[in-house]
């Protein structure tokens, strides 16, 4: 329900949040569905609560990300630095890699956000199930410092990786070659 209609998956997961408050995966679900909602104040009270009660930080991307879109980009920087990366999942740790470099690029700092994304997973021939959004991710921090034949190449990559259609990085990689 939640890919088709936000907002009463929503309603479905705050009525069941009445029913089984302390559940954690309830409130994961409540988390999850406001974060897919857009109400990131609540996606960022029900997963934060989730962290404390499970003590997981599989969710920390995602937190840190509620924290940029409430226009707190230093928040988002700050937990990306706290987190043990060696607890989380490499799909969470590239996540939060991407929320960082967004964070960087929100304060201005756009050839920060470059060199965050730069490490051994960054390999145009990797298919691993995050590579097309870390390519697109890549891509598109370069093209915002103005590096424009390297992003289309970056975007082109990413439209590669992409299997599941997840990224418009084909369009943008088009855009960007037309300019």
């Amino acid at each position: 329900m939640i890919d088709v209609d936000p907002e009463a998956a929503l309603e479905h997961a705050k009525y069941a949040k009445t029913k089984a408050s302390r559940v954690p995966i309830v409130r994961e679900a409540l988390g999850l569905t406001a974060y897919h909602a857009g109400n990131w104040q609540e996606a960022l009270s029900e997963l934060r609560a989730v962290r404390r009660m499970t003590r997981s930080d599989e969710h920390l991307a995602i937190i840190a990300d509620a924290e940029r879109a409430l226009g707190r980009p230093e928040r988002a920087l700050d937990l990306a630095k706290e987190a043990d990366k060696h607890r989380l999942s490499k799909a969470t740790q590239v996540e939060l890699a991407i929320v960082a470099a967004g964070a960087r690029r929100d304060l201005g700092q756009v050839d920060a956000s470059v060199v965050s994304l730069q490490g051994p997973d960054l390999v145009p021939s990797k298919r691993d199930p995050w590579s097309a959004r870390l390519f697109y991710a890549y891509a598109d921090n370069l093209a915002a410092a103005g590096r424009k034949d390297e992003a289309v190449r970056w975007f082109l990559n990413a439209a590669e990786a992409d299997n599941d259609d997840e990224t418009d990085a084909a369009e943008r990689a088009a855009e960007l070659a037309d300019e």
